[in-house]
């Protein structure tokens, strides 16, 4: 494998039976490990709308997560790059999922809300064109059928 191929592998581990398995849809639990060779084990379930445990990470808040996080770190990369020194960022994402009258559903759009403070005063409005590059690099961000938009806002500081 060079380093244009990259391969990752993972254990999702189902822990909600309760007894009886899957014979009705109420009489099991959806929680689950999330578990990675040498990390903390995520403990997963559904969202609470179809069951789910609130107090467990759901497939569609690590999949806003992974956007943002993927966002955030091309982000810095692209800064790098620009000369461009930031010293604070965060990211409020929101994101909206459609339920179909088949039961099935999909996510519509993402939007991040990057917040980022950058040293230099001059560089805030390159800061703010950057996410376009950051976008463009992300390798999540890329591999979505949904839109993923941005509404930065940059600050120096």
């Amino acid at each position: 494998m060079g380093l244009s191929e990259h391969h990752y592998a993972l254990t999702v581990r189902w822990t909600g039976n309760l007894g009886d398995g899957t014979t009705s849809y109420r009489g099991y639990s959806r929680e689950h490990d999330i578990v990675i060779p040498g990390l903390p084990v995520l403990k997963g379930s559904a969202d609470p709308t179809f069951h789910g445990d609130r107090e467990r990470y759901n497939p569609e808040q690590l999949l806003l997560a992974a956007l943002a996080q993927c966002h955030m770190l091309s982000f810095l990369h692209v800064a790098v790059r620009h000369g461009v020194v930031v010293t604070d960022y965060r990211d409020d994402a929101t994101g909206q999922l459609r339920l179909n009258g088949d039961g099935s559903g999909q996510f519509e759009s993402v939007t991040l809300n990057p917040r980022v403070t950058v040293v230099d005063p001059a560089h805030v409005a390159l800061a703010e064109q950057m996410h376009r590059e950051a976008n463009q690099v992300c390798f999540i961000a890329r591999s979505v059928n949904f839109p993923v938009r941005h509404s930065p806002v940059t600050v120096a500081g």
